[in-house]
């Protein structure tokens, strides 16, 4: 499965990018997430608790940066696992641009499901996917846009 978009946000790169990078704005706007712990300055760990149809799963997973680019790009990426649920993993990659006092955040990302939720067919797996990212889009822009205007 893959998802590609765009946020226009209202707010400076470096400041668009210490979001991207501040676990505690992560767990805010990451739709399910219980916790989000930063183990390194690459490497942070998680929990998310999703609905998709069906099917409610909570997902333990480790996430990675890489390719950092600083303030410009970085990839991420990472893999969890919902026990009888089964499993997901994938990564994006985010470029920031710069549109004077503004920050367009471009994404191209892939995912791949197994398990339980990989049986409850690519449509209905791909239209949450992308309702879940749109939701994650909205509250990082409006937690980065209130941040921004302090």
């Amino acid at each position: 499965m893959e998802m590609q978009g765009e946020e226009r946000i209202a707010a400076r790169r470096d400041t668009v990018w210490a979001a991207l990078n501040d676990p505690e704005i992560l767990r805010q706007c990451i739709p399910g997430c219980q916790s989000l712990e930063l183990k390194s300055p690459t490497e942070l760990s998680a929990s998310v608790k999703i609905k998709i149809g069906p099917v409610s799963a909570s997902f333990a997973g480790d996430v990675v940066l890489s390719n950092i680019n600083a303030p410009e790009s970085y990839t991420i990426s990472g893999e969890g696992k919902g026990g009888i649920a089964g499993f997901a993993k994938g990564g994006a990659d985010v470029v920031l641009k710069e549109d004077g006092d503004e920050t367009v955040l471009v994404y191209e990302a892939k995912a791949e499901i197994g398990g339980k939720l990989a049986q409850l067919g690519s449509r209905l797996v791909g239209s949450s996917a992308k309702k879940l990212a749109q939701q994650f889009f909205a509250d990082f822009n409006a937690a980065v846009t209130a941040q921004a205007a302090t």
